[in-house]
């Protein structure tokens, strides 16, 4: 009854009131569902909110409502949606409680990442609804800050097995990037019949017909001008029409409807709404204290509230968002520095800084060094919360309110910088041109200049950013030999990832000028390793890699600070891969992805993992990979990105010999390439995938041309140099022996420079391959020894398989079988399925017989299933996996439930042996 009833008030909106239904039917039988609710102003999005909270009587409700004006203050957002159950934070695991409080500035500690915080929020949620089902309902989605946006999609797309409804209320076109992917209801217009009844049941005495229509047709089926438009006629005008038409938007006459409410009431009220209105949290002390300030008595209010306009009960409300836009929006500018004067004024400095001195910067009409000032320290509060948005806008008001030129620069670049952490990359631009035409000093510019490049990088020109990056490592040199040493780590590194543009600094250039720099402080190893990645491009391969070994011995005994770890762990465990060290590439990429998931790194974990990836592919883990690649997919999920889910796809299904899955992983990488100019790194990667797999099915000339074009760049090192041992079994198998010989001898040269059993081994297969006889028998028998002793196990299977080959085209088929038979046993057993396939074929062809190992029957787990399940063979709890994996320990727990039933389990401790290399699904 209570639903119809809402109905009827609710005219045209039984559609929506029905999806409103099922949504809160579901949160309280058990599960979560999410809703974004979009329209025009006035459509009614707000009605359908409050429809939302009646018919849910049996949930918890959680409100949040965006401002304008606050539009740049950091979780303020999530503060209101959270703030009634801040009790709750000490359920919380220790990382997700400090991230949460230091987010709401109830401590102190290190800026939290915000997926960390958004980690957090999920759990606290999740908490909640374990009492009773919970409702949060967010209106004016469109004005909250970005980050309580992020957070709350982030959160949305999270939710699954908790009793939490989560819905948006938003203006069209507005979040659609944030909130993409999200279920959507359109609110549309007003029918004009129930435009009419709207109409007919809010305006006393009987309407002229042909006032009615006039008033339907300029409202336009929207139910806000619909009640407004009337409001403020005069009696004769309702009756006879008589009046100008009106050609604005109706938003525009909306307004103009309530701004003549507005000004309709006594002077003293509407400084009194203007307050309110300038003070979005709604307290009604605060409010209070303001209008005393400027000599207001506490009934000034009152003429509002019997309009309608506002209510003052344990909060401040206003009828409508729009009432506050057009009290804000329409008064003086002097008119609005004095509401926000004597709300800086009621407002207690130790009590909430931040806000006093953004109602100061709102007072100020000029320059004003104390507030100025205030607005810093605010954004230092700022960012040690993580809001890094909030003390972008903090900085930007506080260069526009300094007077001094040479103060403004250091504030525009330091609002710039946090622009530029916050995404904000066009922004930043503007910032810094500001910032350099004041007097900077020396410092000052090296950071504008370093700014800059990493601004053009994080924008994907990474052309451009590298002449950048070069110019601001010189500078800093001689100001600030870490900073300039580490600007120099990342221009190496993208010079290798671009290298092939044809414009702008090229990678011997940034190697030049690396090895022309003085050494950076302690420790050394840092300085080893750049100077062994620079040597190895001036001087050669060879030269560079004691260089490296030396650094990597030391990188993999050190204790290394988180800041160390995040900074120069990426590259160094890129070169254990680059100069062939098995053992410290595991060791490396392992500890990178255990510091990034316990920091909350996600700058970092996703080329962490992608690296962790490749090194257990080569040991021939493909089960560990796919929980990897599983996690890979849900930080994609949570940051909004797939390329990294394409990327670690590419690196792994070549190998099981998936051909579709591998075109289909190498064109989404290459749409990404596309914003490198179609050069680099991602176009390597591909190349190398497709020579993988086509050596793989025995098709060498498809092969060859694809490792031709992945060798051709060997300074990229990486996939570039596997590329090159792709090239000599394709260039071998189709008579190329001259271009194959050549490929052999280049991989020989780098391999007795790195000294390794890989290294020599995997030489080894490469000069047995352009042998004969004897020789190369001993060749293939060398690699075999060698790569036995090392954690490649592809590499050493593939070994195999090439030795039996050989063995069969010499007619030594006995000893073709052995090799053979392990080759294909081992491929099969790990899943590199068209290796395997080639070697039994192989096998076949020497008269053996070969089973065919049967498919068991098992079941098929989706991939989250499977990831949740050996994370909890391995020992991890619910909680521990949720942090993992971004989720909640409900939705683990309801995922775990569906894995023991569907393998027959009954304990985390039978999960281990329980899970067959096939358990996890495709699909």
């Amino acid at each position: 009854m209570a639903k119809r009833e809402s109905w009827s008030r609710l005219r045209g909106r039984q559609a929506e009131c029905e999806t409103l239904d099922r949504l809160v039917a579901t949160v309280e039988g058990g599960h979560s569902s999410v809703l974004v609710v979009r329209g025009e102003a006035g459509i009614g999005k707000t009605a359908l909110l409050e429809y939302t909270r009646a018919a849910a009587s049996g949930c918890r409700i959680a409100r949040a409502a965006g401002v304008e004006s606050e539009m740049e203050l950091a979780f303020g957002g999530l503060h209101q949606l959270c703030a009634p159950f801040l009790d709750d934070l000490r359920r919380l695991p220790q990382p997700q409680r400090q991230a949460l409080e230091t987010a709401f500035g109830l401590s102190t500690g290190a800026p939290p990442d915000r997926f960390l915080v958004g980690l957090a929020v999920l759990s606290l949620l999740a908490n909640v609804a374990d009492k009773e089902p919970l409702l949060c309902l967010v209106d004016d989605a469109q004005w909250l800050d970005l980050v309580s946006v992020q957070t709350l999609a982030f959160v949305a797309r999270r939710l699954l097995a908790e009793r939490v409804g989560l819905v948006f209320a938003v203006r069209p076109q507005a979040l659609e990037p944030e909130l993409k992917g999200l279920a959507q209801l359109q609110v549309a217009r007003l029918s004009d019949g129930d435009s009419r009844a709207l109409l007919d049941s809010v305006t006393p005495g009987r309407l002229d017909e042909r006032v009615r229509d006039g008033i339907v047709a300029e409202a336009q089926g929207n139910p806000l001008a619909l009640l407004e438009l009337p409001r403020g006629l005069t009696p004769a005008e309702l009756a006879g029409g008589f009046g100008l038409p009106d050609a604005r938007p109706v938003g525009g006459r909306i307004e103009q409807s309530l701004l003549r409410q507005v000004r309709a009431l006594p002077a003293e009220t509407q400084r009194v709404l203007l307050v309110a209105a300038a003070e979005p949290m709604g307290d009604v002390a605060l409010l209070t204290g303001a209008a005393e300030l400027l000599g207001l008595e506490p009934a000034a209010a009152a003429p509002a509230e019997e309009a309608g306009l506002i209510t003052i009960g344990t909060r401040v409300r206003f009828r409508h968002p729009l009432v506050r836009s057009v009290v804000y929006g329409s008064a003086a500018p002097h008119e609005r520095q004095d509401a926000h004067r004597a709300l800086a004024g009621a407002t207690g400095p130790q009590a909430d800084p931040d806000r006093r001195a953004w109602h100061l910067a709102g007072a100020t009409a000029g320059p004003d060094e104390a507030v100025a000032a205030e607005l810093e320290r605010s954004a230092g509060r700022a960012q040690a919360r993580g809001g890094v948005a909030a003390a972008a806008a903090f900085l930007e008001r506080a260069a526009e309110l300094t007077p001094d030129a040479a103060r403004r620069g250091a504030r525009a670049l330091a609002a710039a910088r946090a622009k530029h952490q916050a995404g904000g990359y066009d922004a930043a631009r503007g910032l810094l041109d500001a910032a350099e035409l004041t007097p900077l000093d020396e410092h000052q510019l090296a950071g504008a200049a370093l700014l800059r490049g990493q601004i053009m990088l994080a924008a994907r020109s990474a052309g451009t950013a590298l002449p950048l990056l070069l110019t601001a490592a010189r500078r800093l040199e001689p100001l600030d030999a870490r900073l300039a040493e580490e600007t120099y780590r990342d221009a190496l590194d993208a010079a290798l990832t671009i290298d092939r543009l044809p414009s702008g600094a090229r990678l011997p250039d940034v190697a030049r000028a690396t090895l022309a720099a003085p050494p950076g402080p302690p420790p050394e190893r840092h300085h080893l390793l750049l100077r062994g990645l620079a040597v190895m491009t001036t001087d050669g391969y060879a030269a560079g890699v004691p260089l490296v070994r030396q650094a990597l011995d030391d990188f993999r005994t050190a204790e290394l600070s988180p800041e160390e770890g995040l900074g120069w762990l990426p590259l160094a465990s890129r070169m254990a891969f680059n100069v062939w060290d098995f053992d410290a590439s595991t060791a490396l990429s392992t500890r990178l992805v255990d510091l990034a998931r316990e920091r909350g790194a996600l700058s970092v974990l996703p080329q962490a993992l992608l690296q962790l990836v490749s090194n257990r592919v080569l040991a021939g883990e493909l089960g560990h990979a796919d929980t990897l690649i599983a996690e890979a997919r849900e930080i994609g999920e949570a940051t909004g990105s797939r390329f990294l889910a394409h990327y670690v796809a590419m690196v792994i299904e070549p190998w099981r010999g998936r051909e579709a899955a591998t075109l289909e992983a190498i064109q989404a990488v290459s749409r990404d390439a596309d914003l490198y100019q179609g050069r680099g790194k991602p176009l390597t990667a591909g190349q190398w995938a497709r020579a993988v797999l086509y050596n793989g099915h025995g098709r060498h000339e498809e092969a060859y041309a694809a490792a031709e074009q992945g060798a051709a760049n060997l300074q990229e090192l990486g996939l570039a140099i596997r590329s090159a041992m792709e090239l000599v079994e394709s260039a071998a198998r189709t008579g190329r022996h001259a271009r194959a010989a050549d490929a052999a001898r280049t991989l020989d040269a780098m391999a007795r420079a790195c000294g390794t059993d890989w290294a020599l081994g995997a030489s080894a297969v490469a000069r047995a391959q352009v042998s004969e006889g004897p020789a190369a028998d001993a060749l293939y028998r060398e690699a075999v020894e060698r790569l036995g002793r090392t954690g490649v196990r592809v590499t050493y299977a593939r070994a195999l398989l090439l030795h039996g080959e050989w063995l069969r085209r010499e007619n030594r088929r006995a000893e073709a079988r052995e090799q053979l038979g392990a080759a294909y046993e081992l491929l099969d057993r790990i899943g590199v399925e068209a290796f395997a396939g080639r070697a039994r074929r192989e096998l076949e062809a020497t008269g053996e017989t070969v089973r065919t190992r049967s498919a068991e029957p098992g079941v098929t787990l989706t991939a989250q299933e499977a990831q949740i399940a050996r994370l909890a063979g391995d020992g991890l709890t619910n909680s521990e996996i949720g942090a993992r994996l971004f989720i909640s320990p409900h939705t683990v727990e309801w995922h775990l439930r569906k894995v023991f039933t569907k393998l027959g389990v009954v304990s985390r401790r039978q999960l281990r042996g329980s899970l067959p290399e096939g358990s996890l699904a495709t699909a």
